[in-house]
């Protein structure tokens, strides 16, 4: 594949050192070691090695990659790495696509406070999507899912919201047969958003009340108790957006979509098309519009441009949650792909294994389906 006529790095390079000084003081470590990592990668900076061919002599030098999970040009094996393992768990089941999003209003506060207000937006999601699917007025099945937080917009701007891939079918409460859901229907949408909305404000006012909450700027008024509250009222009334469709692809689809993010940033080389005095020009999407017409240009001057792919690498930017019945992964960990009677054995024999149920599966959930 032909490398791009730009990159971030070019950007980072022709005026990366004009933006520190100018913002000297409110760049963190961590954004000041990304800068250097895009910077440096795959340049003499970082050394690298020399082929030779034994007949023609030709040589070819190759530089050593930075191998941050922010640069564009990095982490693509491990990508595709993630990919693998995830189309090796799906189930022959449709699937369904589910989307999360943060109110626009609390969007500061999350900025203010990333690890506590993204692992509450993982929580919420998770419990309401599990909540509503056991409830047998809707699936009345314990369902399993993959979810993947991202902070940013293609527009790069501060958009957080949590996507799901969800088997459309759980197995019923005591897993002994698997219950499918309607052709083409997962579970209703406003049911869905108003639990969510519930849940996630409750946990936001209990956060605040055991004072994991911080406020700065404009925000510092909230930091009292009953400003805050007043502060949430309006947004119990309105809708909170939460999408659920069937991809047209299938599952494996949207997979590949989220594989781009698990292992990079905001946006890749190929989506820059100019950087010049006018400002850096890229190419990005308009949600909001279907059909060719979402396809739009921005320019954004190269410092505004900088703070944005800063703002959203200065933290983890993606987590992977796995629940299946009878086991809940931690957002760090591997879900188990297959129970006690087909996993293959430890690399570290000295650790018991855990037990499984065999109806969690990827192997014997098949056949549960098929029953």
């Amino acid at each position: 594949m032909p490398r791009p006529a730009l990159e971030v790095a070019d950007i980072f390079r022709d005026h990366g050192a004009a933006w520190r000084q100018a913002n000297t003081g409110h760049v963190s470590l961590d954004q000041l070691k990304v800068m250097s990592a895009i910077e440096r990668c795959r340049t003499a900076a970082l050394g690298g090695h020399v082929a030779r061919c034994e007949d023609c002599a030709h040589t070819l030098i190759a530089y050593n990659s930075c191998r941050n999970r922010h640069c564009p040009k990095c982490q693509g094996a491990a990508a595709r790495e993630w990919l693998a393992e995830r189309e090796a768990e799906l189930l022959p089941v449709p699937y369904f696509h589910v989307v999360y999003t943060l109110p626009a209003a609390l969007r500061d506060i999350a900025y203010q406070n990333k690890a506590v207000v993204y692992d509450l937006l993982f929580k919420a999601s998770a419990e309401t999507t599990l909540t509503i699917a056991a409830d047998p007025k809707h699936l009345g099945a314990r369902i399993g899912f993959i979810s993947v937080l991202h902070t940013w917009g293609s527009a790069l701007v501060h958009h957080p919201h949590v996507h799901m891939i969800v088997p459309g079918g759980g197995f019923s409460s005591d897993g002994s047969k698997w219950i499918t859901c309607r052709p083409r229907y997962f579970l209703t949408v406003e049911v869905l958003s108003a639990l969510f909305r519930r849940l996630l404000l409750e946990m936001l006012l209990a956060a605040h009340a055991a004072g994991r909450l911080q406020f700065f700027g404009d925000l510092v008024p909230l930091a009292d108790k009953v400003a805050f509250a007043a502060f949430l009222k309006p947004l119990r009334k309105i809708n909170w957006v939460v999408d659920v469709r069937e991809p047209f692809a299938g599952p494996k689809q949207v997979l590949r979509y989220l594989s781009r993010y698990t292992h990079r940033v905001a946006i890749s080389n190929r989506r820059l098309i100019s950087a010049n005095e006018n400002g850096v020009t890229f190419r990005y999407k308009d949600y909001r519009i279907d059909g060719p017409a979402r396809y739009k240009t921005m320019t954004l001057a190269a410092d505004e441009f900088i703070r944005r792919f800063l703002c959203q690498s200065a933290f983890i930017v993606s987590g992977i949650t796995d629940c299946l019945p009878k086991l809940i992964v931690p957002p760090t960990s591997r879900a188990l792909a297959s129970c006690s009677a087909c996993r293959p054995p430890r690399k570290t024999p000295n650790r018991p294994m855990q037990p499984m149920s065999n109806a969690c599966c990827r192997v014997h959930a098949p056949a549960a389906v098929a029953a």
